[in-house]
Parts: structure tokens; C-alpha cells; sequence
């Protein structure tokens, strides 16, 4: 509340050093992986995104809470952060579709907001050194018991946290007038993904990652999207195993953790980034037309294109990669009818650039149906 006390809080990571900052609504425990994310907006799409299970976030700009939540611009139904760190919470917040704030819509799912963090400093120390685990606790809790809980914490290398996010059972979103349809393999997908295909006309069945081959060709595809999620994808070998088995059968689309599933099912690698990619300004060329791509971006992980152990990695060619660190950003095999970036097309938040992918995924879709 306004005006109110505030409950002072530590944010420690795995290097030792610790921040003293303050509770923002109620006062919570938690921890998990800390990652800096440089959007000036769209907290609500952010927080409420699968794929940053297991992340504490800490926001580099500066203010954030300002315009509140509202009840149109979920992601899921759920807060995945384990954390939301900020330097400046805007109590009052003001914009007029708002229900509710930030830290109340945060805490009613068990999760911290914490403020008067120096969050440029942190962001810092992620970016040098590279991705630290955090913990945020109440300062009277003591810096022995937080650096106790901090050293329980996983590394996210080698966590398999698809499990926590997928939907348990399958559900359908359907169109009048439907022109294709799509199977969505569910990794932890964003509702906005479901909506651009609904967009372009097509009905779509979302599927448990733990569907087998022939439960998602059950389902009738024209063509299989593999969508976003957290964690390590050299975890998920069972999946893997059933991408292998899938491909050639239907176009394949991948997005983020799809896009590294279907990489290491093609016989690729993939490897752990120092500080990942997590922001709605991350530029992309687009090499096919020399296109660049503003787009919104949300990994830890990359694939990596020099170890490649397969035929069909041998016939699979790079289409994107990131101008800041020129990594990989998006793969095609021609043969197969399978592509994927390592981005998010659909955006939500961030801007718009890459959504004409789904409209080449309906293209492939409907011929190869003819």
C-alpha cells in the first residue's frame, strides 16, 4: 500500500554480492536463475510468458509498474518469474484498461517484487560475468540463511523444466472457415502464438511436449508448430526422439526452444550463452533477403551449427543470425519442410517485424496439402 511501510529485502547472487532493496506488497522468498531483460515495456506479456520459468528478472528500465496490468494482455494464466527485480516501482499505476498492480497481480501467484534495486549495476555485472543464480529474501532473515537457500538453487544447465508448463491435456482453438490446421506442440507456449495462426484461418489443437508420434498425427495436421518454453533442450531426449520421427511427415515450424528441439533432432548442438537473450530489440538479418529484423527475443540457449552429426544437418542451411553477437537465429531444411528461429515471430511484447513466418508456414502448409 501507498505510503505504507516497506519491508526491506536482500537480492544475493551466486558471486556473493547482495543488494538491498525493498518489498513491494508481500513479503516472499524465491529464487532461480537471474537474466536482465531490456524492454521499456510490456511487463505483463513478460512476467506472465512460460518461458521464464525458473528466471528471477531483473527490468533495466528504470521505472516499470506505471500502467498496471489489465485483463487482455496475458501470455498465460499464470506469473512464471520466480522474481521481478525493478530500481523504481510505480505504486499509482494509471493507464484506464488497468484492473489491478503490478506487484499484486505478482504476488497472488507466490512470486516477489522487489524495488530501489541499482538494476543497470546488476545488469552489469550479468553481462560481464556472465548468468548467476539469485535468491530474494527479507533482509531480517540474515545473509547466512539467504546464502544457504542460494546455494540450493539448480543451475539451469541441464534442468528440464517443460514438465512445469506444458498443458497436461490437449484443447483446441478453433476458426469459422478454416483454411489449415495446426498441431502446436506445447513447451510452454505464448497465447499469442495460438492467435496468429487463428489469424490466418487456421484451427489449431495444441498437444502435451510428451505426445507420441502417432497421438500428434491423430490430431490431423497440415503442419506442426514446436513453440517456446525454459530450460535445458539437451534435457527432453524422449521429445527429441519423436521430432526425428515426425520429420517429412508435415511441415514443421519451430519457435525459441522449438527451434533448438528441432535443431538437435536435425543433428545439431546446442550450448548454454554467458548472459542469454532477453529483450523486445534484438537486431536480426534475415540472410535470404538481407533484411534486418527488430525482434523480441527470450533464451539462455543457442544452437550451434559447427557440430553437426546427421544427413539432415548436412542439408540444412543457416537463414538468420544476430547482428550483436552474429549467433544463430534461424535454420531451414528445404527437403523436410521444416524451419525455425531461435526469436519470437509473434511478438507480445515487442514489435512486429517477423510475423510474416507464420505466413510462410501457412504457405507450406497448404502445398503440401495439394
Amino acid at each position: 500500500m501507498a505510503g505504507s511501510k516497506k519491508e526491506k529485502a536482500v537480492l544475493m547472487l551466486d558471486d556473493g554480492s547482495y543488494y538491498e532493496g525493498f518489498y513491494e506488497g508481500r513479503t516472499i522468498e524465491s529464487g532461480g536463475e537471474a537474466v536482465f531483460n531490456t524492454a521499456m515495456n510490456g511487463y505483463q506479456e513478460l512476467i506472465t510468458d512460460p518461458s521464464y520459468d525458473g528466471q528471477v528478472v531483473v527490468m533495466t528500465y528504470p521505472m516499470i509498474g506505471n500502467y498496471g496490468i489489465n485483463d487482455l494482455d496475458f501470455e498465460s494464466q499464470n506469473v512464471w518469474v520466480s522474481g521481478l527485480i525493478v530500481k523504481n516501482y510505480a505504486e499509482k499505476f494509471s493507464h484506464h484498461s488497468a484492473s489491478k498492480s503490478l506487484a499484486e497481480f505478482v504476488n497472488a501467484f507466490g512470486r516477489p517484487l522487489i524495488s530501489g534495486i541499482d538494476t543497470r549495476h546488476v545488469t552489469i555485472l550479468l553481462r560481464d560475468g556472465g548468468q548467476l543464480n539469485a535468491y530474494i529474501a527479507p533482509k531480517e532473515a540474515g545473509i547466512a540463511h539467504i546464502r544457504k537457500k542460494l546455494d540450493l538453487l539448480p543451475k539451469m544447465e541441464g534442468l528440464n523444466l517443460v514438465p512445469n508448463v506444458s498443458t497436461a491435456l490437449p484443447y483446441e482453438k478453433k476458426v469459422e472457415s478454416p483454411e489449415f490446421r495446426v498441431t502446436v506442440i506445447d513447451y510452454g507456449v505464448k497465447l499469442n502464438t495460438l492467435r496468429c495462426l487463428n489469424g490466418l484461418k487456421a484451427d489449431v489443437a495444441v498437444a502435451p511436449h510428451n505426445f507420441s508420434k502417432r497421438e500428434i498425427m491423430n490430431t490431423e495436421p497440415d503442419g506442426i508448430l514446436l513453440s517456446n518454453g525454459p530450460g535445458d533442450p539437451k534435457t527432453m531426449a524422449e521429445e527429441i526422439e519423436t521430432l526425428k520421427s515426425l520429420l517429412g511427415e508435415r511441415p514443421v515450424f519451430g519457435i525459441c526452444l522449438g527451434h533448438q528441439l528441432l535443431s538437435l533432432a536435425l543433428g545439431f548442438d546446442t550450448y548454454k550463452l554467458k548472459f542469454g537473450h532477453h529483450g523486445i530489440n534484438q537486431p536480426v538479418k534475415n540472410i535470404c533477403t538481407g533484411e534486418i529484423e527488430i525482434t523480441s527475443q527470450n533464451h539462455g540457449f543457442c544452437v550451434d551449427m559447427l557440430k553437426a552429426g546427421a544427413d539432415n544437418a548436412k542439408n540444412t542451411r543457416l537463414t538468420h543470425i544476430n547482428l550483436n553477437d552474429n549467433t544463430v537465429e534461424g535454420i531451414k531444411n528445404d527437403e523436410l519442410k521444416a524451419f525455425s528461429v531461435q526469436y519470437h515471430p509473434e511478438s507480445s511484447p515487442g514489435p512486429r517485424d517477423s510475423r510474416y513466418l507464420f505466413a510462410e508456414f501457412k504457405d507450406l502448409c497448404l502445398n503440401n496439402k495439394k
